[in-house]
């Protein structure tokens, strides 16, 4: 029986009898949450407002961390327990702060939905000099779930939950030049390389996390109508991927193509409940299923072999810690 997910060998559908039109609903029917906690990073906006709403239904008590905690308040009232605190993924020390008071109380912590993230962004840097992509789509995760890991532990049974994307197929990770220091910015290499970092990730966290009967996975939500996500990418941008035409209409093949905000949710929320994941991790997950390996030429569904690449993930881990100034011994 294969034990981790290196080099892919994991990555084989389970016929989980959702696709790509299942929604939050479908995939949560019949699962009861009570008495757990979860923490959803941008559980506020898109489809982590609508992972939030999902768990707390289901009888989960869900932390939500937010840079603008009045939004937060606006966006969640009326969705029953639910607990706002301030966070903000591009300052280290803001993520320490959140997890030292979660911590402190003493609370196990079942589910961490690491969805918060950024997309096609100007060249920007935070206060280390690193590259905002990368600082938000993949160091935050890190450095998050390593100063939770105490709480994880103790819930005996927890799952962590990494929101990636197709987009990583736009680029393997860069170790020579991560944060374009050297090289010229290009948006869309940035956050290829962040969402190949979440999938390294989650891959290493799983083998490395399962003796503490703690699971992880990654997966790609699908392209979402109705979200802020791409709200700073320029119209050239949208235009040079093919989804708009010289007008800067939305080509009526790709609007066709778009999950609404409850599709694009299903696969968090299928990773974080499904008893079929009960003894499989480190996976990459889309349309609420494992998804297959992508080996062609062109972006497609499933993940790439080079996100999934055992001595990449363990210099990647390396790597990271020296960024972000945490040992991470799980």
């Amino acid at each position: 029986m294969k034990q981790n997910n290196y080099q892919g060998a994991l990555q084989t559908p389970l016929h989980s009898g959702f696709n790509a039109a299942s929604t939050t609903a479908d995939v949560i029917k019949g699962i009861d949450l009570t008495g757990k906690i979860a923490i959803v990073t941008g559980g506020n906006t898109g489809i982590g407002l609508e992972t939030t709403g999902t768990l707390a239904a289901a009888g989960a008590t869900v932390i939500v961390p937010a840079r603008d905690v009045e939004k937060a308040k606006r966006n969640l009232q009326g969705i029953p327990n639910v607990e706002i605190e301030a966070m903000d993924l591009m300052d280290p020390a803001s993520i320490d702060k959140f997890a030292d008071s979660f911590l402190a109380s003493g609370r196990p912590l079942h589910l961490l939905i690491n969805n918060a993230g950024i997309m096609w962004v100007p060249l920007r840097r935070d206060s280390r000099g690193i590259e905002s992509q990368l600082a938000t789509n993949y160091l935050a995760q890190f450095q998050l779930t390593a100063r939770l890991w105490p709480s994880l532990k103790k819930a005996n049974g927890a799952r962590v939950v990494n929101v990636s994307s197709q987009g990583h197929q736009f680029a393997p990770f860069d170790f020579e030049d991560p944060n374009f220091l050297s090289r010229n910015y290009e948006t869309l290499q940035s956050y290829g390389q962040s969402k190949t970092a979440v999938n390294l990730f989650t891959m290493e966290l799983d083998n490395r996390a399962k003796a503490s009967n703690i699971r992880a996975y990654s997966l790609h939500p699908g392209s979402i109508g109705g979200t802020e996500l791409g709200r700073e990418a320029p119209l050239e941008l949208f235009q040079k991927m093919g989804f708009c035409d010289a007008d800067g209409n939305m080509l009526p093949e790709v609007l066709a193509s778009l999950k609404t905000v409850s599709q694009g949710a299903a696969t968090t929320v299928w990773c974080a409940t499904s008893p079929l994941l009960n003894q499989i991790g480190g996976v990459y997950c889309e349309d609420a299923d494992v998804a297959a390996l992508a080996t062609g030429e062109f972006a497609s569904g499933g993940v790439k072999p080079y996100s999934l690449d055992e001595s990449g993930a363990k210099r990647l881990w390396t790597l990271t810690e020296e960024m972000i100034g945490h040992k991470f011994n799980c």
